[in-house]
C-alpha cells in the first residue's frame, strides 16, 4: 500500500473510494476517475499553491455536463462534499474526504462577433478567450493572468484592467448553465432562476457547478498600457500626488502605484534587477495619444524611468502583472498616515518580509452597478491596497483607515467570507444557498452556509 493510500485510509476509514467510483460508473460517468492508489491521483489532486495538501476520496475528470451531473449525484448520495478545480488559482480549502471534480478538458470557447458575446466551457482559460475575441477586435473583462480559469474568476467577481470602463467580469455575465445540488441542469439568467443568476455573479462556487457561461465582450482593439519603473525615492511624492490625481481620472483609465523590491535574478530586466522601485501600471482603453496626455503628470512626478514599456498595444498583448494579497483592504480616502505607511513599507533589507505594496484605483463602472448587479461588496470604495505579507509593521498602520472589506477573488482566508459582501447581500446569498443547496454539498470553497429555514407561519 502506498503512503498516499495509507494517509487516505487513516484519515477516512469509513469511506470506500472503490464504492464511490463504482457509483459514478453506474451513473454513466465517462471521464477518467483517479482513486488514491492510482498513478494519476497525486497529479490531479494538487492545487496551484502548496499551502494545502488535499486528499479527496476520488478525483473525477468530467468530459461534459452529463459527467458533472453524475459527479454531483454521486457526492450527494454518498454524503460527500464536492469541489471543482481547473487551474487551482482559487483553491484555498482542501478537498479532504470529498469528490474533486476536474473540468480541465471542457475548454471550448465560442465567440459571436456580431452579438459581442462569448460562450465558454467550465475548463476555459482567459488566454483562450482573449485570443479568440482578438480576431474580431473584441476583449473580455479578464484579469492580469491568461492562465486563470474563466469560470472561477468570474463567479468570484473578477476585476481586470478594463474594470473601471466596463465593470466587474461578473457584471458582464448574460447566462449560466448550472448543475445544482439536486442534480438538475438549469439555465440561470434574468428570466430563468433569477435569484440563482444574481448569486452566481459574485457568490463564488457555492450554488452549483457551472457547465457553460455566456458573457459580453467589448470593442477594445488597442490600449495604451504597460508599466514604467522609477526610483523609490519618489515614492512619497508620487503617492501624495496620485491620491488627488486619480480622483479626476476618466473611467477608461485604470492605474496602480506599486512599491517593490525587485529580486536580483535573471528573469527581471537588468535595468531594475535587485533595485527598490516605484512602478506605475496603467491601461487606457482609448486613443494612445490621449492616454499619454492623461498619464504625463503622474509620470513627471514619478521622475525619470529606469524602464518604460507603457505603449500602444493590443489588449491581448498587454502585460500588467499581478499582486499576491495576504493583506487587502479598501479605502474611501487616503489620509497622510496611509501614504506614509506605503512610502516606507519597502525596506532596503532584502530579508524584510514585505517586498511589494500596491495602491490600485478602483471605482468607475465598478462603482456604478445596474439594478440587477450581483453581490460584490467593495464596489463603492475607490482605492484598494494590497501587501504581499501581512506584517504588523506595515498593516497595523493601514487597518485603522480601511473599510475592513475584502474581495472574494483575492481572499485566501475562508473565515473572512462575510467581509466580501454587504450585510444585506450576505443574508440574501445565504437564503439562495438554502434554496439551491440546503445540505451545503458545495462547501469546499469560500463557503456561504445556507440560511436557517424560515419559521412556519
Amino acid at each position: 500500500m502506498s503512503q498516499n493510500v495509507q494517509e487516505q485510509t487513516y484519515r477516512y476509514p469509513g469511506i470506500d473510494a472503490a464504492a464511490v467510483a463504482a457509483r459514478l460508473s453506474r451513473l454513466g460517468f465517462a471521464g477518467a476517475v483517479h482513486r488514491p492508489d492510482d498513478p494519476g491521483y497525486d497529479e490531479y489532486r494538487e492545487p496551484l499553491y502548496d499551502t494545502i495538501d488535499p486528499y479527496p476520496v476520488i478525483v473525477a475528470e468530467a468530459s461534459g455536463p452529463a459527467d458533472v451531473r453524475a459527479a454531483v449525484l454521486t457526492a450527494r448520495e454518498e454524503e460527500l462534499p464536492l469541489a471543482v478545480q481547473v487551474t487551482g488559482h482559487g483553491t484555498w480549502v482542501p478537498s479532504d474526504g470529498g469528490v474533486l471534480l476536474r473540468t480541465d478538458s471542457q475548454a471550448a470557447v465560442m465567440v459571436d462577433p456580431d452579438r459581442r458575446i462569448a460562450r465558454v466551457g467550465p475548463g476555459a482559460l482567459w488566454g483562450e478567450v482573449i485570443a479568440e475575441a482578438r480576431r474580431s477586435g473584441l476583449a473580455p473583462l479578464a484579469g492580469s493572468s491568461a492562465v486563470v480559469g474563466v469560470t472561477g474568476y468570474t463567479l468570484g467577481g473578477g476585476v481586470g484592467w478594463l474594470g473601471r470602463k466596463h465593470g466587474f467580469a461578473a457584471d458582464s455575465v448574460l447566462r449560466a448553465e448550472v448543475v445544482t445540488a439536486d442534480g438538475s441542469l438549469v439555465t440561470a439568467s434574468p428570466d430563468s432562476h433569477p435569484a440563482l443568476f444574481w448569486a452566481l455573479r459574485g457568490g463564488g462556487a457555492n450554488f452549483g457547478v457551472v457547465t457553460a457561461l455566456e458573457f459580453r465582450l467589448y470593442p477594445v482593439p488597442e490600449v495604451y498600457a504597460g508599466q514604467s519603473y522609477h526610483s523609490i525615492e519618489r515614492g512619497a511624492e508620487t503617492l501624495d500626488f496620485y491620491r488627488r490625481w486619480a480622483a479626476e481620472a476618466p473611467d477608461a483609465l485604470s492605474t496602480a502605484i506599486v512599491l517593490r523590491r525587485v529580486p536580483d535574478t535573471e528573469d527581471f530586466h537588468e535595468a531594475v534587477r535587485g533595485r527598490r522601485v516605484l512602478v506605475v501600471k496603467a491601461m487606457y482603453a482609448g486613443d494612445p495619444a490621449e492616454g499619454e496626455r492623461l498619464l504625463r503628470p503622474l509620470r513627471e512626478v514619478a521622475g525619470p524611468a529606469f524602464l518604460d514599456d507603457i505603449r500602444p498595444t493590443a489588449f491581448a498583448d498587454a502585460v500588467m502583472g499581478g499582486q499576491a494579497a495576504p493583506f487587502l483592504d479598501f479605502y474611501h480616502e487616503l489620509p497622510d498616515p496611509v501614504v506614509d505607511a506605503l512610502a516606507t513599507a519597502i525596506q532596503e533589507d532584502p530579508e524584510s518580509p514585505v517586498a511589494s505594496v500596491e495602491l490600485r484605483h478602483w471605482g468607475g463602472a465598478m462603482s456604478a452597478p445596474g439594478p440587477d448587479a450581483g453581490p460584490i461588496g467593495p464596489r463603492m470604495a475607490p482605492f484598494a491596497i494590497s501587501v504581499d505579507a501581512d506584517v504588523p509593521e506595515v498593516t497595523a498602520k493601514l487597518r485603522p483607515h480601511g473599510t475592513g472589506a475584502t474581495f472574494l477573488n483575492f481572499l485566501g482566508d475562508p473565515e473572512r467570507v462575510p467581509a466580501a459582501y454587504t450585510a444585506a447581500d450576505y443574508r440574501r446569498l445565504a437564503e439562495v444557498k438554502r434554496d439551491y443547496d440546503p445540505s451545503n454539498l458545495f462547501r469546499l470553497n469560500h463557503n456561504i452556509p445556507p440560511a436557517m429555514p424560515p419559521h412556519a407561519g
